[in-house]
């Protein structure tokens, strides 16, 4: 991996995207996408996730944080893959109105099996990207981004429709998430 993707400074703070592996369309599902905003929650809470903007797509997710509390924004950021990894698995397989159960699973292990590093089913690719953000206008640049990925997919004409994504929170309305940290430039 080049070492412009890694975290370096472990106070800084990072634009991320992970997706899915194959870049199957998981979060198609508004249950999928809950697992996700449960566990972005419990970080903020209880790990020292400071989010900035966020926004779950169909197959992958795209996040501005910091972690605040000394632990390393990759032990952060793994922890919470990990964690989401086995709850979504879970999900899917406990699931009665599935339609692609089999699929999904048997894709995810196929996948797992590739890796010596996953037990068994794998379900996030394991790059990231991490890319510090240094300075005020590619902080807004990473934030315009996320917000507009739903439009450019086709999915909401004005970023703030979307109801997965911290949009709500940029145009002083609340969204999904709670203590969602406004980043606003000042020139």
């Amino acid at each position: 991996m080049s070492r412009n993707y890694k975290f370096h400074n472990p106070n800084g703070l990072y634009f991320v995207s992970f997706a899915v592996v194959g870049w199957l369309d998981v979060f198609i599902k508004d249950e999928y996408k809950e697992i996700l905003l449960k566990s972005l929650s419990f970080c903020q809470k209880s790990k020292g996730m400071e989010i900035h903007a966020w926004c779950i797509m169909s197959n992958h997710v795209h996040l501005v944080f910091r972690s605040i509390n000394g632990q390393k924004p990759e032990f952060l950021l793994g922890d919470f893959k990990r964690f989401t990894s086995k709850a979504l698995v879970a999900a899917i397989r406990e699931n009665p109105t599935e339609s692609r159960k089999e699929f999904l699973l048997n894709f995810f292990l196929t996948e797992g099996s590739k890796n010596s590093n996953v037990a068994q089913y794998q379900f996030w690719r394991h790059d990231n990207k991490p890319i510090e953000l240094w300075s005020n206008r590619v902080i807004n640049q990473k934030i315009n981004y996320i917000h507009q990925n739903p439009v450019k997919a086709g999915l909401v004409s004005r970023a703030e429709e979307y109801k997965y994504s911290s949009a709500i929170d940029y145009s002083d309305e609340k969204g999904l998430l709670e203590d969602i940290v406004v980043f606003r430039m000042f020139d």
